[in-house]
């Protein structure tokens, strides 16, 4: 029984996770994300499109062997034949699709995003030193103490300055 229930909590915690809810949302919002994107492809696009040309390129065809065609629908009834017309709408579709959304959807998002980001006010404060610059400073340090100590023994170590001072003033406590 204790499995079963480690099972279940690693599932639940499995589930909690932010990522999984993040992309349960984000499936979600996507699906009624399509709806609007297939709604102004058809509703507005296609009809533009339509206004230049044929609305319905599925009926574009080539043969390519010798191709008996039915007289009364204009149909391939045998042969090997390309549908080229249904590539080039789903090409067709696809680049419409893909510029009504940067267009209409992700370039004013950014623009937007862009604006609240300028609304930030600036963060004056100075930077934290990086690793190499404290690497640097202490570089520094050491050598400087090296220099005094070798200079000078008796007066790095009356000032605190030697390793061997740390351990003298800890003693005399």
């Amino acid at each position: 029984m204790s499995e079963k229930t480690g099972v279940l909590t690693g599932f639940k915690e499995f589930l909690m996770r932010g990522n999984v809810i993040e992309l349960a949302v984000a499936v979600v919002v996507g699906a009624a994300f399509t709806n609007i994107v297939n709604a102004v492809v058809k509703g507005v696009i296609n009809p533009i499109v339509g206004a230049l040309g044929s609305q319905n390129l599925d009926h574009y065809k080539t043969c390519l062997t010798t191709c008996h065609t039915d007289a009364k629908s204009g149909d391939f009834t045998d042969g090997i034949y390309i549908l080229w017309g249904s590539v080039l709408s789903a090409v067709l579709t696809f680049v419409i699709t893909a510029a009504v959304v940067y267009f209409l959807m992700i370039l004013p998002m950014n623009k937007w995003k862009a604006r609240q980001d300028a609304k930030k006010p600036v963060d004056d404060s100075p930077l934290a030193p990086t690793e190499v610059e404290l690497l640097t400073e202490i570089r520094d340090a050491l050598v400087a103490q090296r220099n005094g100590s070798v200079s000078g023994a008796g007066v790095g170590l009356a000032a605190g300055g030697g390793a061997g001072s740390v351990v003298t003033q800890k003693t005399q406590q």
